[in-house]
């Protein structure tokens, strides 16, 4: 399967569910009667990249896939609350009002994240699961960032919060213009690719130009968050059998190499060659095979 191969006329639903007070957008690829299976995207990036993944994946699955909130067609925080417990809040709201459970769940980056403590929350809940790249900065990283002090990180984010005020969504003049970032943004993307990613990802403001389907928010971390080890706790807790996905070519540090693999029941690393932090598009053939045989 190629995305220049795409069908274009078999594209999925659009639905919204509720989750602290946010209506938030999924998309429904069909097939209801099939067992369910949820794919979660990383930040700054919107639902729609994955309809290559969901195309082959509807066949057997009944495939949803949400935007988080504050992205793509979500609605943002009038807060500006992007903390984990919120998104994992939002894939617990989604999966108990549409009554998912127990579901397969595909993840990348950010949503992997959320899936797994969604996982360690609901080990239940969850029957299979695949993260890619989705374990957050590297031990080594996470070091250095406990030697900063509380009061550090809390002013760091004020300050943060202060900037992204005081920030304007980018504009594009033109398509083409944000094309040329998203090829920046992953040089593994064909041209297709990349184009379709664009077109999906942009919304075009009133005076012409285009700006990217995220709020500028999501860009600052929580400065608050589970220590290393309540997260690792968590990752105990998982039952269903884990797939750890990687790019070798990504800056994302492989979990078996690391030792954070060690703090999983039933989970393996399957790396990928060629491949940067979007395992999913730089590989989709193998990615697609390998994860078939898993789930």
């Amino acid at each position: 399967m190629t995305a220049e191969g795409f069908e274009t006329g078999l594209g999925p639903t659009s639905h919204s569910f509720i989750s602290q007070r946010l209506r938030l957008h999924y998309v429904d690829w069909g097939n209801a009667g099939a067992p369910p299976l949820i794919l979660v995207h990383g930040g700054r990036d919107h639902c729609r990249n994955w309809d290559w993944v969901a195309q082959d994946l509807r066949r057997d699955w009944h495939v949803i896939a949400p935007d988080l909130r504050g992205h793509g067609d979500s609605a943002y925080s009038p807060s500006g609350d992007y903390s984990m417990s919120a998104y994992v809040y939002d894939l617990a709201q989604l999966i108990h009002q549409q009554a998912l459970a127990p579901v397969r769940i595909v993840a990348h980056s950010l949503g992997g994240n959320i899936a797994l403590r969604y996982t360690g929350l609901y080990p239940d809940a969850v029957s299979r699961l695949v993260a890619i790249e989705g374990m957050g900065p590297s031990p080594s990283l996470q070091a250095k960032r406990a030697e900063i002090t509380v009061a550090d990180r809390l002013t760091r984010w004020i300050d943060d919060q202060r900037a992204l005020a005081a920030r304007q969504p980018r504009r594009y003049a033109t398509i083409d213009e944000a094309l040329a970032r998203m090829q920046a943004e992953n040089t593994h993307l064909t041209p297709a690719q990349a184009r379709y990613l664009t077109v999906h990802g942009v919304s075009q403001n009133e005076d012409g130009t285009y700006s990217w389907k995220f709020d500028n928010y999501v860009r600052s971390f929580t400065p608050v968050d589970l220590s290393q080890d309540d997260l690792h706790a968590l990752w105990s807790r998982i039952t269903c059998p884990t797939l750890l996905v990687n790019g070798t070519e990504s800056w994302a540090s492989n979990p078996e190499e690391d030792g954070r693999l060690g703090h999983f029941a039933n989970a393996r690393v399957a790396s990928f060659e060629r491949a940067g932090h979007w395992v999913h598009h730089d590989r989709l053939d193998d990615f697609l095979k390998e994860i078939r045989a898993f789930l």
